[in-house]
């Protein structure tokens, strides 16, 4: 689910993004679950999106605070 599995996916994968925040892999691939499963629907909880801005920045990846946001093609 969008925009997570974008983001996760450009950052080097659930992994990589899970030592970055410091949280378990797991939850990380929760962000792209549906809530009924437990996910987030998509969403990056904000209390991580700096450290991941961060990130992309030493990576050289283009992903900013823009990106974290739903589409409106997401939303359906």
């Amino acid at each position: 689910m969008e925009p997570a599995a974008s983001i996760i996916s450009a950052l080097g994968g659930p992994t990589a993004v899970a030592d970055v925040v410091g949280i378990h892999r797991t939850r990380v691939s929760m962000w792209q679950a549906p809530r009924e499963r437990g996910g987030t629907n998509g969403m990056i909880p904000y209390r991580h999106i700096e450290k991941l801005l961060s990130m992309a920045r030493q990576q050289g990846v283009n992903i900013g605070p823009e990106d974290f946001m739903p589409r409106p093609s997401d939303a359906a």
